[in-house]
């Protein structure tokens, strides 16, 4: 679940209010609800997503993007813009209120454009961390940075030094997202379940029998279902209260948790999905102490579309603004892709049909938009208005696979709408 209230909000109230707060504030501050929204909104700043959560691959498929293309993407973590580049479109508009996930994005189009070889960026954010990576920051790519990614990365976190110090170690240990997987770990363990040795295994079958004999287990304890029985349990995964309910779908949310986890550790071999590796291992390597052999990873980390990245990295621009407002002010008809992520879970109606009145007028005919839920649902019908909803198809067939074959494995739903004629 990605930070992407901060990129889709819209922007209304008063001059003091955040996009982050007009999204997640539904609820008078003194209700239940309004306590956990402005919990959420604390805890939901800085850096929440090292690594984005949804496989590109899946989008790529979906999108079908064709050299020409201009596509619109919510950045979070920037593994998706990035990966994106393989597939040649002409130009990606990276849309982020956050300026931790805007300065990774910077950090690593300076590192494609600058860093001398592979193995150098490879290094960087495919290992598990290595003061070398410091050495080429401060040498390469600090002062190619603009001023407010310079400022990020070079600046302290509290006592801990720069905050670039963070890839002298393993880089996707932090963030909200990675401590919220440590602590999933500690919890495990508490109950004599290390989630690392899954990656020992060398089948599907080898998997399945760890997570109905290891894993499935500990969502019957109850102090697991106690915790998991409130929203603040799932903050670390970036999911509001508002979506936490779309989440549950009526069930105990040990019971949802078990059935993603259980599509994440059984679906896909452990040697194909780099998201299951990071979860259970830590790591990309083949084993959490690995030498880094044998990697799953994103797109854009491997090795044969290095050279292509470099050669396209500058058709990525990188935007501190709305992906609403992106699009209000886009010429028409001048967008062929948007990706919105998981954004819409977190929405108004008032919201919703802002966003796709702007898609539809920055959109050319046969123009496609990817998003997904945590329900299984599109939240689209009977909220956005017929005359702009009527204006797209929903690729019913296409939004199946892509959901069976998402191999991040959090989301209820993966969902394709075009643009008709």
């Amino acid at each position: 679940m990605q930070d992407d209230v901060l990129d889709t909000a819209a922007h209304t109230g008063t001059a003091s209010t955040t996009p982050l707060k007009q999204a997640v504030f539904r609820s008078a501050s003194a209700s239940r609800q309004g306590v956990l929204e402005r919990v959420f909104a604390f805890v939901f700043d800085g850096l929440v997503y090292p690594q984005i959560w949804e496989d590109p691959v899946v989008d790529m498929d979906a999108m079908a993007i064709e050299p020409g293309h201009h596509v619109v993407a919510i950045t979070s973590g920037g593994c998706n813009v990035l990966s994106y580049l393989t597939a040649d479109p002409a130009r990606i508009t990276a849309v982020d209120l956050n300026q931790a996930h805007l300065s990774l994005l910077k950090l690593k189009q300076a590192a494609i454009r600058h860093l001398l070889a592979h193995e150098d960026f490879a290094r960087f954010f495919a290992g598990t961390g290595s003061a070398l990576n410091i050495e080429l920051y401060d040498q390469l790519l600090a002062h190619r940075l603009d001023d407010e990614a310079r400022e990020y990365w070079s600046g302290d976190r509290t006592m801990a030094g720069p905050r670039i110090n963070l890839f002298a170690g393993n880089f996707y240990r932090h963030g909200l997202l990675g401590r919220f997987i440590t602590a999933a770990h500690v919890a495990a363990r508490v109950y004599g379940v290390n989630p690392a040795v899954i990656m020992q295994s060398k089948t599907l079958d080898e998997q399945r029998r760890f997570f109905a004999d290891k894993l499935s287990p500990l969502f019957d304890k109850r102090l697991i279902r106690w915790l998991t029985s409130s929203p603040m349990s799932l903050y670390g995964l970036g999911i509001p209260p508002a979506q936490y309910t779309e989440l549950a779908e009526g069930r105990h949310m040990a019971d949802v948790l078990r059935e993603r986890l259980g599509k994440l550790s059984c679906d896909f071999p452990l040697s194909e999905n780099y998201f299951a590796r990071q979860a259970f291992g830590r790591s990309y390597a083949s084993h959490p102490d690995g030498d880094g052999n044998g990697l799953a990873l994103p797109p854009y980390l491997d090795a044969k579309n290095w050279r292509s990245l470099r050669d396209r990295i500058d058709r990525v621009s990188a935007h501190n603004r709305s992906v609403t407002d992106v699009l209000a002010e886009a010429e028409p008809q001048s967008v062929d892709r948007i990706v919105l992520l998981d954004a819409q879970d977190w929405m108004s109606d008032d919201q919703l049909n802002a966003l796709w009145a702007a898609a539809t007028r920055a959109t050319a005919p046969g123009a496609r938009v990817i998003f997904r839920t945590a329900a299984r649902h599109s939240p689209l019908e009977g909220r956005v208005a017929p005359s702009v909803l009527n204006r797209w198809s929903y690729d019913e067939a296409a939004s199946k696979r892509g959901t069976a074959r998402d191999r991040s494995a959090i989301y209820g739903g993966f969902h394709l709408y075009e643009l008709n004629p």
